[in-house]
């Protein structure tokens, strides 16, 4: 998945379009984020036995494909490409202006 927690996005598709938030946590299996205050729903808790009833409000994971990447540097939202570089070491860079974004823990 080449969006990773702590990644600054926009929403797509969906009640939230075009609204920005942060990626507070990733579900590579299913291909899904959690963006910090966007894709809100509402959850009815019952009472029980020392704690009163309410109404609850959380993040709902989102698929991937409904975000975009923004570029730290050129502030758009863009697609994410990977490099490698002569020592080995693969880092993620924004398609629109080439800039190195994050690097990834992986080495060759």
């Amino acid at each position: 998945m080449k969006i990773l927690k702590g990644d600054k996005v926009k929403i797509l598709i969906g009640k939230d379009k075009n609204r920005e938030g942060e990626i507070i946590r990733s579900f590579p299996k299913s291909s899904r984020v959690t963006v910090k205050g966007l894709n809100i729903f509402k959850k009815h808790i019952k009472p029980t036995q020392g704690q009163k009833g309410s109404i609850i409000e959380k993040e709902r994971p989102m698929n991937v494909c409904k975000v975009a990447l923004i570029c730290p540097q050129c502030k758009k939202a863009t697609r994410v490409g990977y490099q490698i570089d002569k020592a080995g070491d693969k880092s993620r860079i924004c398609k629109k202006c080439q800039a190195v974004l994050v690097s990834v823990q992986i080495k060759k």
